[in-house]
Formats: structure tokens, C-alpha cells, sequence
């Protein structure tokens, strides 16, 4: 079972462009049996775990290169769950903003239709209530103190 493991650890070692079976068994004896450690370990350490010096360089670059992607891989991704998680709560938000905003134009329109509502409504009372700007006698007043009235009796 310990040697499936070694086994798949050193699968996963040679996606290291320059890293084949027998590389990437030496690397996982020397505990190196991920891509992140074996781009710390840097060449040094790779020539202990039993490369040559030529080929520590170009696996350790190669490594550092491939991490690098891995990681920005997983902080995409990582972005990209944290948005997806905030994205119902900023919809909800919005829909929030927009019904209060639809509530406020209803009013508005409402106060609107109210005030021109009033304003007809007192223009047509005016219209209907000449008496206070008509010029003459009321309706109340007797025909004998009508002006025309009186220089009719001369």
C-alpha cells in the first residue's frame, strides 16, 4: 500500500517538464513528492535528492514555473467562489435599492397627481365662484336698490 502512494505521489511529479519516472522516485525517497516543495527546494537540494547539477536547474525552473501557475490557478478559482458567494447577496441588494426606488417614483407620481388634482379642483371652484370677483349687486340685493331701478322710478 506505502509503494501505491509513492507510486501516485510520483505520478504527480511528472507533470515537471524534465521529470520522468525514475526522476520523480528519487524526488519523492527525498521527501520532495509535491510540485510546491519540489520548486522550494530550489537546485541544491534537488542535486542531495540525486539529480545532476544541469538537471536540478532546469526541474527546479520548471517547477517554480509550474507552481506559479498553480497558484494563480487557485486564487482565480478562489476569487471566483467568493464572488459567486456574494453575488446573491448583492442581488438581493439591488432588488432591495430597486423596489425602494419604485416605491418612492410611485409616490412622487401619486403627490403629483394629487397637487394637479387640487389645482383643477380650484380653478374649477373659481370658475363656479365669479360672485367674489363679479362687478355689481348680489343675488341678494332688492331691486329697489339697484341703481337701473331707481333712475327708472324718476
Amino acid at each position: 500500500m506505502a509503494s501505491g502512494k509513492k507510486e501516485s505521489k510520483a505520478s504527480k511529479l511528472t507533470a515537471i517538464p524534465g521529470v520522468g519516472a525514475a526522476t520523480a522516485k528519487k524526488l519523492v525517497n527525498a521527501k520532495l513528492d509535491t510540485v510546491a516543495k519540489v520548486a522550494t527546494a530550489g537546485a541544491a537540494k534537488l542535486v542531495k535528492a540525486g539529480l545532476q547539477a544541469a538537471v536540478a536547474k532546469k526541474v527546479a525552473a520548471a517547477a517554480n514555473k509550474l507552481d506559479g501557475a498553480s497558484k494563480a490557478t487557485k486564487k482565480t478559482a478562489t476569487a471566483a467562489k467568493e464572488a459567486a458567494k456574494k453575488a446573491p447577496a448583492k442581488a438581493k441588494a439591488t432588488a432591495t435599492k430597486a423596489k425602494a426606488a419604485t416605491k418612492s417614483a410611485a409616490k412622487k407620481t401619486t403627490d403629483k397627481a394629487k397637487n394637479l388634482a387640487a389645482k383643477a379642483k380650484t380653478k374649477a371652484k373659481a370658475k363656479n365662484d365669479k360672485s367674489t370677483n363679479k362687478i355689481g349687486p348680489s343675488r341678494d340685493t332688492p331691486l329697489s336698490k339697484m341703481a337701473w331701478f331707481r333712475n327708472a322710478k324718476k
